[in-house]
């Protein structure tokens, strides 16, 4: 039953009954409430926590580093001291912003291998790659050379930026070549294995997220609202079924009521927060904060999953884009170019090259992601990643992170304030699995610098050092310099055992009704590379399931 204090009636959204309510305009939230909103005859409400996303540095690609720590559109969470990294907290940005954190990603593209959606399709039932393959290219506007395994005219677009990118990408490409990896022009297209430049959504040198390639197009239609700075308190219920969404909104208390469903897409840290706050999750969990159990599922906010990277930085014999970036003439240049041509390096991701290979020639799949920036900057002791400020020195990074990290953390519920974030815990390296891939990421770092490529231009491994070479060394480095590259997902995965996940095939929640999930939180194993198209694509394929059921 509904809080007895609270009195929908009188604080009912004065905008009458919605079909859909959607809770949050991320990745997957505004794909879905832009795709549903297609059907005149369904009237949907976004509630998004965060801002409009007029921040000029939304919309300029590089621009995410100063998005980084800006708290008008970064959730700025902090996992719990982490106890195999030192006992440091790990820093998890999330975007409070229309878009959600596809507005202030890195804007890497990556659809993942079909093996990842293969496994997905084992334990949830129309989720395998050739489930998901074309839905892949319904979302694509491919920007690249014409390919039939790419989409050519949906709403996000993709960009090859190969012919864009900073000198020093293509000498790390020849370096993976010398080592006998393949170079792969679209690793999003036939096969995935290879290094790469990497593809990013934007669209003519501006930043292409999910709410400008979805939601903005439709926002001003009759049959949509959408709520900026509107934060969810908690799902109302009656009995065990969804009506509707207890949320704050310009001072008051609001209640927004359904006659269809509840959509949760607040992403994998706030949407099993809000199944914890509304009495769903594990019952001596939610009895521990005096909130009432409506229905024990323990698996709510378990098996958070991310990858966690390690970078070297080189320092080299040619300006990198540290030379560039740094001084005030060169910021002033670029930013010059950038205001009135969109391109140069603020038209771009510093994460331009990267790829995808196997460790060991005999695995099927590959079980590594490559980064290569053309630039380096110095972390601070509090972890501060000064991205807009590099080096003053000419150095470049390259970097790794294991495809299928096999620690899991968890998302737990603080208060019965939905104000109070919840704790956080990544639990990282607690495998030896995740272990050993540092160590053999990290002596294949070292494999790239002895190439003919990378020899011609490095004069020196600035970091870690060579003062780092034994397995126990390299896994004492690994503690102290970690860092996750911001892939959390998993916490209400999917599956057809209500013992162990959180939402079925279909995205509805296990043991109440009307309610579903629909965001990186679903997924039932992480993706081998960026999550963010994966986020996307949900959004997607929950558009197509509710319209099959209407």
């Amino acid at each position: 039953m509904p809080d007895k204090s609270f009195n929908k009636d009188a604080d009912r959204d004065p905008h009458g009954i919605f079909d859909y309510v959607i809770v949050g305009a991320g990745s997957t939230g505004s794909t879905l409430a832009g795709r549903l909103a297609e059907n005149p005859r369904l009237k949907v409400l976004v509630i998004e926590a965060g801002g409009s996303n007029l921040h000029p540095m939304i919309h300029m690609p590089i621009g995410y580093g100063k998005l980084f720590y800006d708290p008008k559109v970064n959730w700025k969470f902090q996992t719990e001291p982490e106890p195999a990294l030192t006992g440091t907290p790990m820093y998890w940005p999330r975007g409070k912003v229309l878009g959600g954190s596809s507005s202030i990603n890195a804007m890497v593209y990556v659809r993942g291998h079909p093996n990842d959606f293969n496994e997905w399709g084992a334990v949830a039932p129309g989720w395998s790659w050739e489930d998901l393959e074309p839905y892949f290219r319904k979302m694509e506007n491919w920007k690249g050379s014409p390919d039939q395994t790419r989409g050519g005219s949906g709403p996000l677009s993709v960009t090859d930026v190969s012919e864009k990118v900073h000198p020093l990408t293509n000498a790390y490409l020849k370096a993976a070549s010398q080592l006998g990896f393949p170079i792969n022009t679209d690793y999003n297209g036939t096969d995935m294995e290879g290094a790469t430049i990497y593809q990013t959504t934007t669209d003519k040198g501006f930043r292409a997220s999910a709410y400008t390639a979805y939601l903005r197009p439709v926002k001003n239609q009759k049959n949509i609202q959408v709520l900026i700075k509107a934060h969810a308190k908690k799902i109302i219920f009656e009995g065990k079924k969804a009506i509707g969404i207890e949320y704050f909104h310009k001072g008051k208390t609001k209640f927004a009521q359904v006659n269809r469903e509840v959509i949760l897409s607040a992403g994998a840290l706030l949407s099993p927060h809000l199944l914890q706050l509304s009495g769903i999750g594990s019952a001596p969990l939610l009895q521990r904060h005096k909130i009432a159990v409506l229905h024990n599922l323990p698996d709510v906010g378990q098996h958070l999953k991310d990858h966690l990277s390690i970078d070297h930085t080189l320092l080299v014999n040619q300006p990198s884009l540290n030379q560039v970036l740094r001084p005030i003439w060169g910021k002033i240049k670029v930013g010059l170019e950038y205001i009135f041509k969109q391109t140069g390096p603020l038209s771009m991701s510093v994460n331009q090259g990267g790829g995808f290979i196997k460790s060991d020639p005999s695995l099927q799949v590959p079980d590594l992601q490559l980064y290569f920036s053309p630039l380096s900057y110095t972390v601070a002791p509090n972890g501060t990643r000064p991205m807009m400020s590099p080096d003053p020195f000419a150095a470049v990074r390259i970097g790794f992170s294991p495809c299928k990290s096999t620690s899991e953390g968890r998302v737990e519920i603080n208060s019965n304030n939905a104000f109070v974030a919840p704790k956080f815990y990544g639990n990282y390296l607690s495998t030896d699995y995740d272990l050993q891939m540092m160590v053999k990421g990290m002596r294949l770092m070292r494999k790239f610098t002895e190439t003919p490529a990378l020899k011609e231009i490095v004069t020196k491994e600035f970091s870690p050092g060579q003062n780092v070479q034994s397995d126990a060394e390299m896994i004492d480095f690994a503690r102290q310099n970690a860092g996750t590259v911001f892939h959390q997902c998993g916490t209400c995965r999917m599956g057809t055992d209500p013992s162990s996940s959180v939402v079925d095939q279909k995205l509805r929640v296990h043991g109440v009704k009307a309610l579903r999930v629909a965001d990186a939180s679903v997924f039932p194993t992480i993706p081998s590379g960026n999550i963010n198209a994966a986020a996307i694509l949900v959004g997607e394929k929950a558009a197509a399931i509710l319209q099959e059921e209407a």
